[in-house]
């Protein structure tokens, strides 16, 4: 009698919605252990740029605010507003909050107060890596903090 129903057409199409079932559910259940670090994904990462986060801290009441996009092929793209400093300079680093390290991009001031990713901007698979860990940074350069007078970690904030 098994063998009957497994050989009648009517067994068959009752497989499929299980499988397909089981197949939707691994799906999710993928995209959700990817959603528990949306940087990793490629997401946007805010910024917000205070004196407190530079190292060493700057009592600079400047501020500035954000998006840097690190996408998925690392490309980049985004930028920062500043207010109540003149920049001369603005960069994203790589380093672990709490460390200074070397720039990878320079920013491009578009407007004032306004410092723009260069078209085409891409990060390396290393600058990659330290990116979903959250190790990079932008900051913001002055006449009167030449290491920097703002900053901010990009997606910690």
């Amino acid at each position: 009698m098994f063998l009957k129903k497994m050989k009648s057409p009517g067994s068959f199409p009752r497989v499929a919605p299980v499988l397909s079932t089981v197949a939707v559910t691994l799906l999710l259940a993928a995209g959700c252990s990817s959603m528990s670090n949306p940087l990793a994904m490629g997401q946007v990462g805010k910024v917000n740029l205070a004196g407190s986060n530079e190292v060493p801290p700057s009592p600079s009441a400047a501020t500035g605010s954000g998006t840097i996009t690190v996408a998925t092929d690392h490309s980049v793209s985004g930028s920062v507003s500043t207010t109540g400093v003149t920049g001369t300079m603005a960069h994203i680093h790589v380093a672990a909050k709490g460390s200074n390290g070397p720039v990878i991009i320079p920013l491009t001031k578009t407007a004032e107060g306004v410092w723009s990713v260069p078209p085409g901007a891409k990060l390396t698979d290393a600058q990659y890596a330290s990116y979903t860990a959250g190790d990079l940074y932008v900051n913001v350069h002055s006449a009167a903090y030449p290491g920097g007078e703002i900053r901010s970690q990009i997606g910690s904030n």
